[in-house]
Formats: structure tokens, C-alpha cells, sequence
């Protein structure tokens, strides 16, 4: 099975830019399953209807998300409808959404988890432990078991690594909107890369007006963020697994530029 994981897509340049390279490398590379994080997906920050659809429409199966998954309130209004949107899982009890679904593809059935790191990010249950518990709490039911681990540093993203080494087969951190080069098989046989990066414009800060956040750091007051247009990057790994285990799992980089 292949399995592509996308960065989190930025704006409406990520947004378009998911649109159109993600049908592509599905049919060149033969890509089975697609997961992307959609979280800035809606001005930046959070989603909305329209977003989500353009993601499903784009080629997403399963859109996991991070902090920012409650900045647009309408996300209230479907996110319990949605099988495949989860949110990070150590949000308190009672809080809306799911914390990982179930997608099956084929005779196989793919469990993707998101959860929330605590290092510089919103206080929240610890994400060490809501691994254990949903892992023992799907135990049979998956054959393939992926975390987006939505944080912020690299750390903390390396010890989850190497926490579910052998008990995930995909570990792959968000966030962070810049793509790290540490893509690989853990020695436990689990996939790994830090940051899988965004999909946004590529003349940018992470996606916002480089001259906005400039203007931020040199005056240290407050400013609106507003989302770059023009060329995108698109960042992404590409996973080859097997599901009942007997091969060894690839993992491979990918970064693609627009043409302006």
C-alpha cells in the first residue's frame, strides 16, 4: 500500500495548490490513500465548509488538524458529521470531533490518530499517555496505525518517534510549516519524519506576507496576519507499507514548487 501524507495546507494558495498536484501524484505515483493536515487550511487558521470540501475534492481521505482546528466556528456545525476530519485526541473528555478514525481501504484498515504535543502549545492532557490509550483501545481493529503529531518542537516530535517505534507504523509531525530532511525507518520499523512541511505559497513566511511578519518581529506590535498568494510549495512523504507487516516500510520526501 502507498500512502502520501501532506503538510498542512496553507490559505487559498494551499488550498489550490492541493487541487491541482494532489490528482497528479496520485496517478503518477500511484497512491493509494491520501492524508493531509487541513487545519490552516480556511485564511490561515482553522476551517470552514467550503475548505473541507475543497480538500475532499483535491483528493483528501482523512484531513487531521492541530491548535488551530476551532479558530472558524463553523467548524462546530459539522465536525461531529465528519468520519474522516479528526482533531488532536487530548483535548479534554466531552470535546467535539474524534481524536482518530478507521479508514478502510481494500482488506485493510488504516487507524490515523492526531494528537496535540505540549511544548510551547496549548495546555493540554498528555500525549504520551492518549497514545497508549487509544492504541490499547483499537487493538485487533487496525492494520496499519498512523500519527499526526501536531507540535511544536523537534523533541518533543522525536521522542513520540521513538515512544511508538514499532507500535505505529507511520509517526510524522506537523505544525511547524517548514519540511525537515530526517525522513526515515526507525529501528523498530516505524516511519518517521519531524515535520512533514505545508503546502502554501512559497514566497512567503509560512504561508503569511513575509513584510507582515517582518513588520512583527521589528516592532514587536501586534499585527493581522494575512495569507501570501503566488506559486505554492507542496511538501509531503510518500510511505510504502505493507499491511500484514512481512516488508519493511520505505518512506520518501517530497517537495514541489510551482512554476510562477
Amino acid at each position: 500500500m502507498r500512502i502520501m501524507l501532506v503538510g498542512d495546507v496553507v490559505g487559498r494558495a494551499g488550498r489550490r495548490a492541493f487541487r491541482a498536484i494532489t490528482p497528479r501524484l496520485r496517478a503518477e505515483r500511484g497512491i493509494d490513500v491520501v492524508i493531509v493536515n487541513g487545519e490552516n487550511a480556511a485564511g490561515g487558521k482553522g476551517f470552514t465548509r467550503k475548505a473541507l470540501d475543497e480538500l475532499y475534492a483535491g483528493g483528501a481521505d482523512i484531513v487531521t488538524s492541530g491548535n488551530h482546528v476551532w479558530d472558524k466556528k463553523d467548524v462546530f456545525a459539522f465536525i461531529e458529521e465528519e468520519p474522516f476530519l479528526v482533531r488532536p485526541a487530548n483535548y479534554p473528555e466531552g470535546t467535539p470531533g474524534k481524536g482518530y478514525c478507521i479508514f478502510p481501504f481494500k482488506a485493510a484498515n488504516i487507524a490515523v490518530l492526531n494528537l496535540s504535543g505540549r511544548s510551547f502549545m496549548p495546555a493540554l492532557d498528555c500525549p504520551f499517555q492518549k497514545a497508549d490509550e487509544i492504541l490499547a483501545g483499537i487493538e485487533g481493529q487496525a492494520d496499519i496505525i498512523v500519527l499526526d503529531f501536531h507540535a511544536e518542537t523537534t523533541s518533543e516530535k522525536l521522542a513520540m518517534g521513538h515512544y511508538l517505534d514499532g507500535r505505529a507504523d507511520i509517526v510524522v509531525g506537523t505544525h511547524t510549516h517548514v519540511q525537515t530532511a530526517d525522513e526515515r525507518i526507525l529501528s523498530g520499523g516505524t516511519a518517521y519524519i519531524t515535520d512533514l512541511g505545508m503546502v502554501g505559497s512559497h514566497d512567503s513566511i509560512l504561508g503569511v506576507r513575509k513584510d507582515i511578519v517582518i513588520q512583527k518581529f521589528r516592532t514587536g506590535m501586534p499585527v493581522r496576519f494575512e495569507m501570501a498568494e503566488g506559486a505554492a510549495e507542496y511538501a509531503a512523504v510518500i510511505v510504502d507499507i505493507a499491511a500484514d507487516g512481512r516488508c519493511a516500510p520505505t518512506i520518501e520526501r517530497v517537495f514541489l514548487c510551482e512554476e510562477n
